[in-house]
């Protein structure tokens, strides 16, 4: 018997999950456990990290659709064949983060939804909330399918290029939400949206000056500038035909994804 905990994640994975171990499985030197989630279309398998005797800790893949899936913990030694020491079920899951990736990422040119984002910034969150909000919202960003046409100043772009307007850019940038930023740099039409105005007049670039947001204002204005130290906690992934490896730098862990 194994206890996981939580017994859910969000699909955009990602998160913590603790492994209790029963009496007899407790962690022996030379043994190596690891964990297979298995869905109705792709697999995952994941490395462990010992935290005691008694319990271990992983991070929770990314998924494609909401289900349960079966988890099973597999043990490992060398010279010995691999074995199937528990199973329990687990549960992807779509959280709000992911719908507000996906709100956000729908209306990158409309003007009213980007001016309800505006709306939001009223109620000023506090620091720690900004923190959690920018780490699962760009994670959730990152996990969508966007489609290949997919522009930060939305579909019409380049036919309004000097028109006054409110960008995802500006909405990012204003929160201070600094790996959100990153991410949409990296996207079509990210660079092009620092330099348009706002019907104040504001770029994104002299709000994030206005706010004092020092790290934020270096990371659009420097000629060359790295990915913002706090992107290294998400984990890292590399795409190889069907398969895909994250690391968590966090943590050490490794993810492997395949079709099932």
């Amino acid at each position: 018997v194994m206890k996981l905990n939580p017994q859910q994640a969000p699909l955009y994975g990602d998160s913590v999950i603790t492994v209790q171990l029963s009496e007899e499985d407790k962690v022996e030197d030379d043994v190596v456990f690891y964990l297979v989630f298995t869905g109705s279309t792709v697999q995952h398998c994941t490395s462990t990290r010992k935290i005691n005797p008694g319990s271990l800790e992983t991070i929770s893949p990314g998924h494609d659709c909401c289900e349960t899936v079966k988890v099973a913990l597999c043990a490992s030694r060398e010279g010995h064949p691999v074995l199937v020491v528990a199973e329990e079920s687990f549960q992807f899951v779509q959280d709000e983060a992911y719908d507000a990736a996906q709100f956000l990422a729908t209306c990158a040119g409309n003007q009213q939804a980007l001016n309800f984002t505006r709306f939001l910034d009223r109620s000023r969150p506090p620091a720690a909330d900004v923190d959690f909000l920018d780490e699962k919202v760009t994670l959730a960003f990152r996990h969508l399918k966007l489609p290949a046409e997919w522009n930060v100043l939305g579909a019409e772009q380049s036919l309004t290029e000097n028109i006054p307007r409110e960008t995802l850019m500006h909405f990012a940038v204003r929160l201070g939400l600094l790996r959100l930023t990153w991410f949409l740099l990296q996207q079509p039409g990210g660079r092009g949206a620092l330099s348009i105005h706002n019907n104040e007049g504001a770029t994104p670039v002299s709000l994030a000056l206005e706010r004092g947001y020092q790290k934020l204002h270096q990371l659009l204005t420097e000629e060359g500038a790295r990915e913002p130290d706090s992107w290294s906690t998400l984990s890292h992934t590399v795409h190889s035909g069907s398969y895909s490896v994250r690391h968590h730098r966090g943590l050490g862990v490794y993810l492997l994804t395949a079709e099932a």
